[in-house]
């Protein structure tokens, strides 16, 4: 995106800016409009003197005050000028901006007259204005920009630019528009040859590509030039970084933002565009750094504002409602944070409240799309997609060139099954911001969904790969209407229908239609009764389980819709993966050597603060240990209080109730109760694990968002590094025999070694230890290899089950466990094997086969029917045998029409297939 400012730091000269009323091509535009493109500190520096790069060797108080200025040691400067005898306006400027930087902006005020008035000189009133405006003060602010331009002051060129960014944030856009295309005939006249000048064509240019996005290029150019003419000043690079953030480059941005901040490391806007920056990024520590500037400036309203979104991301209303407030007691008029203010008391359910912050922006700016944006955005953020809907159509309503809020309408369409007018909603929001990733990903994934083969059933739309609904559909089709009818049954009611189930061929495409980047984690997201997710062919098989995936986003379904999508996320996710365990018990997380040590090691919150680890996660895999601890909580409820408890909390988040006010109110604990009582519930629950895992170390550190294992890391991964000597232990496990790992690394180590008889004491020692241990490295891996070196092909076939028993997702196990079954002869063994194994991946040819050929051999035609179905959509081999064994069990089974169109197509392709002729004669004759 800097191609432009390359090629003229390479010695190029710059070409001339486009006119706005001449050029209308198409390029990026800000991420939110309410961005500024100039910052406030950017423009502070216009008027000031170069960096003390050039100081004679003999500096006076003067110079001393500007270098702790440019270092930011902003205490230190205003010292230092209280010695300078008589600086004139150089050291009201230098004060200024150490004031400002400090947010006491009433101080600087002071100096230049107070709110009302002129200031001490012309060349003072832009500095005043923009005083004005960091405290609301927008009528004085206007005011003291026009004595500015009248009196032709230095800076006069800033001035006007303010002028007609004010006229846009009063929402005059024309008026606007006319003076920010002015300088662009400023540039192109050759007569923007100052800093200030310079910064005021960056920002007007800037402004002008909400209309003409090409101009947005030329807006870096100017900044780079601004820059240049004012060397060593971080605060333009700060307004480089806000660009960059603004058109999606968080990397670029993040560059800009710790070139500012080696100059000066408290300057308060790099802080703020480095807190902006990760937060767009989903770090965590955007919490951190958004408090660092404040610890310099409290009063700086972006900061605040930030911290409100970000609270309220993590759905901690109150504490949003307090930050977005304390930023409006500094700027009454800020309209961002009276949008977030807005938002946060709508998703609290303070009618009046929201109300009368909305009312407040729009007496200020009637068109602003902003407040609608952010309303749209938050709403979505938890959840509420109709809502998001409704914000985003005002959004566009009031601006036509939020482009912004055309996406946001169209993107959430789609999440509420309003695919064709959603699509072309993002399309022109597309046309209008071309560059931006979510749009052109979204709509170069809905290019691919136009060749997605539907099927439906009765409360289902099901969306698929192409090629993959022969398989997938009736599967899918069973499963959906199975979790349907018994989570109506549990629930008492059932979600809107149909609901629209996509699967994707890739986990990108699949993170692409969840939020338009690669990159989710997740298998798959629910936004009511629009579900996606993986299908099995986007990960290798015993990646994960699709039918308990599938499960768990249905789930939701019911939880969205009975809690008219107000359930925070912790109950819902967590109440999901129970319901995963109650309709298969091998289903859902398990118990994990790395999640009880972030137990036992106090690194997960308190149930009542447990919807932490989902929005803000401490470190990386707080928030899948999050999923776990969280369906604990929901054994825990219903074993102690009942199933009608959860519907009865579901139902309460839809009237606007709280956790804390139904956790009074249903289970009668205050949340100190609540959290005691739970500790002692998971404490009991894995009291012998916990104690075999005492003498492991914890692998946690206490730096932030250091972790040195993952969510799904196992012991031996743990334990990676530990001795292979024997005798050391042998002796380790006498020393602890209580200890899993002890016993388990021993026990692996024998393996290794054949020593098969004392690796078996120790393995059904570790397996004693911590029963339930689902990873593949564990005791009963162990053990199924022991029996099979001694040839105990029955014990190893059950050591394989038991620990399918455990682990969803253990592909190769079933598929061992199967190959073992055949071989003792185990008819039913294998079949149980085999479905357990096509659960997981049901595109395999090999199993599928097998598992046709058994099922007709026991006289159940229907599911091998169904096997042969799957073995014909997989492009077997031998086609026309295939097509044959299908039509032979659709004969079976009594579908003798699907067996003439099967045994056909085996003559279409092998017309001389003896075997199929008879068996055509035989459907013909009526016989079976």
């Amino acid at each position: 995106m800097r191609v432009a400012a390359a090629a003229r730091r390479a010695g190029h000269s710059p070409r001339g800016l486009a006119s706005g009323r001449q050029r209308r091509g198409r390029g990026p535009t800000p991420r939110s409009v309410w961005t500024l493109w100039i910052t406030g500190a950017a423009l502070l520096i216009a008027g000031a003197v170069a960096l003390p790069t050039a100081l004679a060797a003999q500096s006076s108080p003067l110079d001393d005050a500007r270098a702790a200025l440019v270092r930011g040691e902003y205490e230190s400067a205003l010292e230092r000028l209280d010695r300078v005898s008589d600086g004139g306006s150089e050291a009201a400027i230098v004060r200024l901006r150490a004031l400002r930087a400090l947010g006491r902006y009433d101080d600087a005020l002071d100096l230049l007259g107070g709110r009302s008035g002129p200031a001490p000189s012309p060349r003072l009133e832009r500095w005043k204005g923009e005083l004005l405006l960091e405290v609301g003060a927008w009528d004085a602010a206007e005011a003291a920009f026009e004595r500015s331009v009248a009196a032709g002051a230095p800076d006069a060129a800033l001035a006007r630019v303010l002028l007609g960014e004010q006229a846009f944030r009063r929402g005059r856009w024309q008026e606007a528009r006319a003076v920010f295309d002015s300088f662009i005939d400023l540039y192109n006249s050759g007569a923007a040859d100052t800093g200030a000048e310079m910064i005021a064509v960056a920002h007007a240019v800037g402004r002008l590509g909400r209309e003409n996005p090409d101009l947005f290029q030329d807006a870096l150019r100017a900044w780079d030039e601004a820059i240049e003419l004012l060397p060593g000043d971080p605060r333009p690079i700060v307004a480089v970084g806000d660009l960059f953030l603004d058109r999606y480059t968080s990397t670029r941005a993040m560059e800009e933002y710790a070139r500012a901040l080696s100059v000066n490391a408290r300057e308060p806007d790099a802080l703020h565009g480095r807190a902006r920056a990760l937060d767009f990024d989903g770090s965590g520590r955007a919490l951190a750094v958004a408090n660092e500037v404040l610890e310099t400036n409290p009063n700086h309203v972006g900061a605040r504002t930030l911290l409100a979104e970000i609270r309220l991301r993590a759905e901690n209303v109150p504490a949003a409602v307090e930050e977005a407030e304390t930023a409006l007691e500094t700027n009454p008029r800020s309209l961002e944070a009276l949008s977030v203010l807005a938002a946060a008391r709508y998703l609290a359910g303070d009618e009046e409240g929201w109300i009368e912050a909305r009312d407040r922006v729009l007496a200020l700016n009637p068109s602003w799309a902003g407040l609608y944006v952010r309303l749209a955005e938050l709403s979505a953020d938890a959840r509420r997609y109709a809502d998001a809907v409704d914000f985003a159509r005002e959004a566009v309503a009031r601006d036509s060139l939020s482009w912004e809020g055309w996406g946001l309408l169209g993107i959430n369409q789609m999440r509420t099954q309003e695919v064709v007018e959603g699509r072309e909603n993002v399309a022109r929001a597309f046309d209008g911001d071309p560059y931006n990733p979510w749009f052109k990903n979204t709509l170069d994934l809905l290019d691919l969904m136009d060749d997605f083969e539907t099927v439906r059933s009765e409360n289902f739309e099901i969306v698929l790969p192409p090629g993959e609904a022969a398989l997938l559909g009736p599967r899918v089709i069973a499963l959906a209407e199975e979790a349907f009818a018994e989570m109506t049954e549990r629930y008492g009611t059932s979600p809107p229908t149909p609901i629209r189930l996509e699967l994707f061929p890739t986990s990108a495409d699949f993170s692409v239609r969840t939020f338009g980047l690669v990159g989710l984690g997740a298998l798959g997201v629910s936004f009511g009764s629009t579900l996606v997710m993986d299908s099995p062919t986007a990960r290798e098989p015993g990646d994960f389980n699709w039918a308990s995936t599938l499960w768990h986003e249905i789930a939701h379904a019911f939880h969205l819709a009975i809690s008219d999508h107000a359930v925070p996320r912790w109950f819902s996710e967590g109440l999901a993966v129970r319901e995963q365990r109650v309709a298969r018990p091998h289903w859902g997380f398990r118990a994990g050597v790395p999640w009880l040590q972030a137990w036992t090691s106090e690194r997960m919150p308190p149930l009542s603060r447990m919807n932490e680890a989902f929005v803000r996660p401490a470190f990386p895999a707080q928030l899948a240990f999050g999923y776990f601890q969280a369906s604990l909580a929901f054994d825990w409820i219903e074993e102690r209080w009942g199933f009608q408890a959860i519907r009865d909390f579901l139902e309460g988040y839809g009237r606007g109730a709280t956790t804390n006010q139904l956790t009074r109110i249903i289970l009668g604990l205050d949340d100190e109760e609540l959290d005691a009582e739970f500790q002692r519930y998971v404490d009991a629950r894995f009291e012998s694990e916990i104690a075999a895992l005492a003498d492991l170390a914890p692998v946690f550190h206490d730096g932030p968002g250091d972790q040195t294992v993952d969510a799904e890391a196992t012991v031996e991964e743990i334990l990676e590094g530990m001795t292979d000597d024997l005798d050391i232990l042998r002796s380790q496990a006498r020393l602890s025999p209580g200890s899993f790992p002890a016993r388990l690394r021993l026990g692996q180590a024998l393996v290794r070694a054949g020593w098969w008889d004392e690796a078996e004491e120790n393995l059904r020692a570790a397996q004693r230890l911590f029963p339930a241990y689902p990873g593949l490295d564990g005791p009963l891996a162990g053990l199924a290899r022991v029996h099979q070196a001694r040839g105990e092909v029955s014990e190893a076939a059950g050591a394989l089950r038991a620990l399918g028993e455990l682990n969803e997702s253990a592909w190769s196990v079933a598929v061992e466990e199967a190959r073992l079954r055949a071989e003792l002869g185990d008819v039913p063994g294998e079949l149980r094997a085999l479905r357990r194994a096509l659960e997981i991946h049901p595109f395999a040819v090999e199993p599928q086969t097998r598992l046709a050929t058994l099922a007709g051999e026991t006289g159940a035609w229907d599911e091998a029917a169904s096997a042969w179905e799957a073995v014909v959509a997989l492009e077997p081999a031998d086609p026309a045998q295939v097509w044959y064994e299908l039509s032979r069990a659709r004969l079976r089974s009594g579908d003798r029409a699907g067996a003439r169109t099967a045994v056909l197509r085996a003559l279409e392709i092998a017309p001389s297939f003896d075997a199929a002729l008879e068996l055509l004669l035989e459907i013909r004759g009526g016989g079976r």
